[in-house]
């Protein structure tokens, strides 16, 4: 076995933890993915990591995707550890992959108005997962699934981009369906995902996906596709990422249709308090997780009567748990921050005597590294933002301590205004 991966195949009838495996789905370069029955009888998707040194990314990105709630995303049901590997249990969406469709019904693609009508449905699941911070990675008609209820999205890329020098290749995805900034080793974003769907629509209504040389007019070879539509098309598949359609909704109102969000539960939460401030407050913090590549976040302001910082909003994993939570003066890493007025970058917390152990495990959600500074208000403390866990699977350090100290400054500013 290669360092760094698992050749561990599971075969029908192994147990993967509490999971009974029927039968392989799909392998690829991050994970391996079963059929499996749970102990309730129910059918899930279980994937299995293969490259063991992105675990500690895969595992804080499992915790965050558990938190998703939107019918046009997979449902992650569990995460969990053994001899193996480490494994994540997702909902199993019975229906069939856009990818079977075209090669059953094509010809050479599908009618522009089924095509159509399904990568808006994606729009809808895109633009939910990206006002989450979450970027997909790998969208493609294979992760796209027809279920009874409309397409679905599926198979999350779990770990992003590999840099130069790291084990396999440079970026983790299906190059045909990559967005150019992946294959070059630049930063992955929501117009990522953009490229991808609209590599997508191209190969729904094209029957295969586009290159970067390919400046055949679709307009002219398919009936139904208009120059209006191809010009939506191109936008999305711009080269330059700055240049590309800006969001999944922004692709959806090109194509004539306009999505909500209101079917998808946000991962941010607050104290109940005025409408206005509670918005505030978990924008706050979803967009600080958003800054600082956290896969959680959080706001606590001190009680100005018993001297106690209570955790007012939350972002992420453990979000529920922590908010209305009171920690004593000076207790935690936050009361020490709060205490002293310095801001702090924690490599491990559960090493650091500072770290309240007892309080992260009540909310289930006990964080490997964080950062934390004080907010400042006319030179008083009035509390500590805390972001917890890079999301990709590094230590927070010095280095991150600017930007924490000027989003902090800008929260403060925000808080103050409303």
């Amino acid at each position: 076995m290669s360092v760094g991966t698992t050749d561990f195949d599971a075969r029908p009838g192994d147990r993967l933890g509490e999971y009974t495996v029927l039968s392989p789905i799909s392998a690829g370069a991050m994970g391996k993915v079963y059929r499996a029955r749970g102990p309730g009888g129910d059918e899930v998707a279980v994937k299995q990591l293969v490259d063991r040194s992105q675990s500690a990314r895969f595992e804080i990105e499992a915790r965050l995707l558990a938190r998703l709630s939107h019918p046009r995303v997979v449902r992650v049901i569990d995460f969990f550890e053994n001899e193996t590997g480490k494994y994540l249990v997702m909902e199993l969406v019975r229906g069939a992959q856009l990818a079977s469709l075209v090669k059953e019904k094509g010809n050479p693609g599908l009618p522009v108005d089924e095509a159509l009508r399904h990568a808006l449905q994606a729009c809808e699941a895109l633009e939910y997962i990206h006002e989450q911070n979450v970027v997909h990675r790998d969208v493609k008609p294979q992760n796209i699934v027809l279920a009874d209820h409309g397409v679905v999205l599926v198979d999350f890329g779990i770990a992003r981009e590999l840099k130069e020098g790291d084990q396999g290749t440079r970026a983790i995805g299906t190059p045909q369906f990559m967005a150019p900034e992946i294959l070059v080793g630049e930063g992955v974003s929501p117009r990522s995902d953009v490229y991808a769907l609209g590599a997508t629509l191209w190969t729904l209504l094209a029957g295969k996906p586009p290159s970067y040389q390919d400046r055949a007019r679709l307009s002219e070879q398919i009936d139904g596709v208009t120059p209006e539509l191809e010009a939506t098309l191109r936008s999305a598949l711009e080269l330059h990422p700055e240049r590309r359609l800006a969001s999944a909704g922004a692709f959806a109102r090109a194509l004539g249709s306009p999505i909500e969000l209101s079917e998808g539960r946000s991962l941010a939460l607050s104290v109940t308090g005025p409408a206005r401030e509670r918005e505030l407050l978990e924008a706050i913090v979803r967009t600080a997780a958003g800054v600082l590549e956290a896969a959680a976040s959080s706001i606590a302001l001190t009680d100005d009567v018993t001297g106690e910082l209570v955790y007012q909003a939350a972002w992420g994993a453990g979000a529920e748990e922590i908010v209305g939570v009171r920690l004593p003066p000076k207790v935690g890493i936050a009361g020490a921050v709060v205490a002293k007025g310095e801001e702090i970058a924690v490599a491990q917390c559960r090493s650091d005597d500072r770290f309240a152990d007892q309080i992260a495990r009540g909310t289930g959600y006990v964080p490997n590294t964080m950062l934390v500074v004080p907010l400042r208000r006319e030179g008083t403390v009035i509390g500590a933002l805390s972001v917890l866990d890079r999301r990709d699977g590094s230590a927070y350090g010095p280095g991150d301590l600017p930007r924490g100290r000027l989003f902090g400054e800008l929260a403060v500013a925000a808080l103050t205004r409303e």
